[in-house]
């Protein structure tokens, strides 16, 4: 896993990334577009285990030319890392072994919260907001590391 401030040392003109909101029991992806200015809903993996979950993020990097994947990193709401952060840091661990991509934690606090309000001010109804949900989440906190890269 790199710092954050390594990806725009690594990432080329034109490049895709995607953004994982990882559950429990279900795992959010977003995709940027080419020139890394916007994040879009992907889909939503149902998690059954690691090696479910690295190859259907693996056929996602093969069919859209990613080259990098940030990870939400549930921090506590004080900063601190919990047993969700160190859960997630082993599961990145692992995915390594079968996506051979640089992999980044970005600062996922409120990121469903913040999902679930902007679609509610969208208009949409609640239950499509439960649906979408973690693909949601995906693309704001991957919304967020392309805001950060854009300044």
């Amino acid at each position: 896993m790199m710092e954050i401030t390594e990806l725009k040392k690594i990432l080329n003109t034109k490049s895709r990334l995607i953004g994982v909101d990882m559950g429990t029991r279900k795992v959010g992806i977003s995709i940027s577009d080419e020139n890394r200015k916007i994040a879009t809903p992907l889909k939503t993996i149902d998690y059954k285990n690691i090696e479910y979950l690295g190859s259907e993020m693996q056929k996602i990097v093969k069919e859209n030319d990613i080259n990098a994947i940030i990870f939400g990193n549930p921090l506590n709401m004080d900063g601190t890392k919990g047993a969700a952060a160190q859960s997630i840091k082993d599961k990145i661990k692992l995915l390594c072994d079968i996506i051979n991509l640089p992999m980044f934690l970005w600062d996922e606090r409120l990121s469903t919260v913040g999902a679930f309000n902007l679609s509610s001010q969208l208009d949409i109804n609640v239950s499509k907001r439960v649906k979408n949900i973690d693909k949601n989440a995906a693309t704001f906190i991957l919304q967020g590391v392309l805001d950060y890269l854009n300044n």
